[in-house]
């Protein structure tokens, strides 16, 4: 996905150059498809032009805060920059650049007027993702009646996390899902993932989270695999497996889950997409999710 876009009309061409050389932006012209046209192929636009008509093209596209591109209109004097969505992911600090040119920024996102700053910001500054989303109604609800605490945690660390704080972890594209037998080592742990991402040419520097179920809380060797391997290794409760979808039978009904592997991988990803099914290696499971 590309970064940034300025949409305006011909007549506005002037001030459409003088937005994108600002901020480092494509330029398209209006055109009655142009919305559908790049809103999955850009992470920020800037639309010079009425509010009413960036509304009516883009709500229909509009999908979750998480996978929408930031969305800032800007009035075709240059005199206003306003978010219309994205507040948190880009659209705030793209109207702060494009006041370099006199333009105002209205800012209505909550927490910014509170003077604080959003789960999402935080994150984008340390350079990293938040795995549990929800989290971040409640942070944010929080961050509106004054400083949220931030605590860096170097590893080997265990945390024990309630539903009302984030997690973030270094940002990557890909979540590994690892389920494994009883006593397993370190060793075959590293093992079975340089195995899986080799197969599918994945560095393990993309790899931002591996997860697995609450009742290998006891497998020192899976926990230290992962250390070693330098990841972030998360445990998910029964309820958050299970809501996750079934696509390959596994032996995890045994000890009471429809499986591990899959529904983990799937649940701490971004986009929810399997590109590797779940697949044993020797005494480890390992499934793919990006």
């Amino acid at each position: 996905m590309r970064k940034t876009v300025v949409v305006t009309f011909p007549r506005f061409s002037g001030a459409g150059e003088r937005v994108a050389a600002v901020l480092g932006a494509d330029l398209r012209y209006y055109s009655p498809t142009i919305f559908k046209e790049i809103f999955s192929e850009y992470k920020e636009i800037a639309a010079i032009m009425s509010t009413g008509i960036v509304v009516r093209h883009i709500a229909p596209l509009l999908r979750d805060k998480w996978t929408d591109p930031a969305v800032v209109v800007v009035s075709h004097d240059l005199g206003f920059a306003i978010p219309v969505i994205g507040g948190h992911h880009g659209a705030n600090d793209l109207a702060k650049k494009i006041s370099s040119i006199g333009a105002i920024p209205i800012i209505t996102t909550g927490t910014e007027i509170a003077g604080n700053a959003a789960a999402e910001v935080i994150a984008d500054r340390q350079e990293c993702d938040i795995v549990n989303r929800e989290s971040t109604v409640a942070v944010n609800a929080a961050a509106l009646d004054g400083d949220v605490p931030v605590y860096t945690i170097g590893g080997p660390s265990v945390v024990i996390a309630g539903p009302a704080v984030s997690l973030l972890v270094r940002k990557g594209e890909y979540a590994v899902g690892i389920g494994c037998r009883k006593g397993v080592a370190p060793e075959e742990v590293i093992a079975a993932v340089k195995q899986a991402l080799e197969e599918l040419d994945i560095t393990e520097r993309a790899v931002r989270i591996y997860a697995t179920t609450t009742k290998k809380w006891e497998e020192a060797g899976l926990r230290k695999g992962i250390e070693l391997l330098g990841g972030n290794l998360v445990y998910l409760d029964d309820e958050t497996i299970a809501a996750q979808p079934i696509r390959t039978p596994s032996r995890a009904i045994l000890a009471g889950l429809p499986a591990v592997a899959e529904p983990c991988a799937l649940a701490v990803s971004d986009g929810k997409e399997l590109v590797l099914e779940k697949k044993a290696y020797g005494r480890v499971t390992i499934a793919i999710a990006k």
